[in-house]
Parts: C-alpha cells; sequence; structure tokens
C-alpha cells in the first residue's frame, strides 16, 4: 500500500514515514517523526518533536502531539512520545514529550483519547483506555489497563490510576485511583466497585465477588487503612485480582481517598 500525502502538507525530509500511511492537507510531520504503517494524520494535525506513532492510529484534525511540555523546568532537552498502535486521538488533543533528557511518554495501544484532552509530560498510559472530552492529564500520571476517565476530569500530578478503574466526569483527581473502583467527586473517592465494568469484561462471578468483599472493608467499613488491609488478606480468598488490589493500595505514595463514614 502506497503512502498518500496531500501536497499542502509540510513533511520533514528525514522523518519516517511507513507504507499505507496518510497525511492530509496542512498537516504537519516534523524532521525526528517516525509515523508507522496505515496510520491517519489528519488535516492540521501536528506530530512534532521526537515522536514515534504506531500503526493503524489515527490522529484527528487539529490535535497536536508531541509539542514541547508545558513545565518550566524544561530546558530544550531531548525528549520523547512513543504512541503504540491502533489509538484514536481526536481533535485539538495535546500530548507532550518527556520533560528531561532522555525521558518519555508513553501512550500503549487500543486508547480513544476524545477531543480536546491533554496529556502532559512524562505520563504512562497503558491499553484499552478511554479518556473522554477534555480529560486532563498533569505530569507523571500512570494509568492502567481498560480504564475510563470522564470528561472534564482533571489528574493530578503522579496520580495513579488503576486497571479497569472508573472516573466520573468533572471529578478532581488529587490521590491514586484503585483498580476495579468506581470513583467521583471533588476530590474523587471510592463510590463503589466496577461492577458493570468488571462484568462487561467477562470477569466471574466468584472473582466479583471476592473483590466486592475486599472493598466492603477497604472502603466502606469503620477500620483503619492498614486494619482493612489486613483483615482483607486474611478473612477474603486472595484471587489474583484482590492481590492486584492489595498491592496496588501497598505501594502508593500519594494515598487513596475513602469516603468519611
Amino acid at each position: 500500500m502506497k503512502k498518500n500525502i496531500d501536497s499542502r502538507a509540510i513533511v520533514g525530509s528525514s522523518a519516517k514515514i511507513a507504507e499505507g500511511v496518510k497525511i492530509g492537507p496542512y498537516a504537519i510531520i516534523s524532521e525526528d517523526a517516525e509515523i508507522g504503517e496505515g496510520t491517519v494524520v489528519e488535516a492540521f494535525a501536528q506530530v512534532l518533536g521526537f515522536t514515534k506513532v504506531g500503526s493503524d492510529c489515527h490522529i484527528f484534525s487539529q490535535a497536536v502531539v508531541g509539542s514541547i511540555p508545558q513545565d518550566l523546568k524544561y530546558k530544550g532537552d531531548k525528549s520523547y512520545l512513543v504512541i503504540g498502535n491502533n489509538n484514536r486521538i481526536r481533535e485539538f488533543v495535546t500530548i507532550n514529550p518527556g520533560t528531561e533528557e532522555g525521558t518519555k511518554t508513553i501512550i500503549g495501544n487500543n486508547n480513544l483519547i476524545m477531543a480536546y484532552s491533554h496529556i502532559a509530560h512524562d505520563c504512562v498510559i497503558g491499553n484499552n483506555n478511554v479518556l473522554a472530552n477534555n480529560a486532563t492529564l498533569a505530569g507523571h500520571v500512570e494509568v492502567g489497563n481498560n480504564a475510563v476517565i470522564g470528561g472534564v476530569t482533571a489528574v493530578h500530578q503522579f496520580c495513579r490510576l488503576g486497571d479497569y478503574s472508573i472516573v466520573g466526569g468533572c471529578s478532581k483527581v488529587v490521590k491514586d485511583i484503585p483498580p476495579y473502583s468506581m470513583c467521583d467527586g471533588h476530590p474523587a473517592v471510592v463510590r463503589a466497585l466496577n461492577s458493570l465494568g468488571l462484568k462487561r469484561k467477562h470477569f466471574s462471578p466468584e472473582v466479583v465477588g471476592d473483590l466486592r468483599k475486599a472493598f466492603r472493608i477497604l472502603f466502606f467499613s469503620n477500620h483503619t487503612f492498614g486494619q482493612a488491609k489486613k483483615i482483607v488478606a486474611e478473612s477474603v480468598n486472595l484471587s489474583e485480582q484482590v492481590k492486584t488490589l492489595l498491592d496496588f493500595l501497598t505501594s502508593s505514595k500519594r494515598g487513596v481517598s475513602r469516603m468519611k463514614n
């Protein structure tokens, strides 16, 4: 399959453009960018800096990926943005590379990043995630796999969002979001187990039941967090998912918000 590059596009002479790439009018591809096979870059979109885009991605009009970090510490160092395969990056999305020499912002595969969303410097995003319109990730945020971030939600720097979590729209995330959870609010707190999301992903009733028991103790009891984690470890079937939940909580540096009883 041949490349289809509009004559009005601006493509750096040393940019690496794979077979089957389509680049629309007035799009800008910088000298050091790399675009993988079958990817579409629509009109007026920009792929800048040391950005590598995988195969079969779709970058919509006016999106800007790879522009320098919005970080006062940035001194012009050579940093990178690495985007995996089959990602949809909608209109006016902005994604920045790392801040310091050799650092990276990394986007995995099969993500939907809706219009006007922002992914800042040094973020690490996994696979199969959805960022709804205007979702905003500050620097060094980590998102696991199969997470959903609601529209107009802001995530504080260095926060982590666990696998299969969902954050409601217009939330303010200032602490870590546990895997398998539904969170919402100002600040966002755990509201429930993401049972519908788990069911849609074909988790067994037994696993969902184990997680529900763990959530009840961890987030909706009068125990301290330390006590609750010990009770879960001793009284709940330690399935792979429950272990993942406990490991996430134990490794948290920013802490996790619980609703006040």
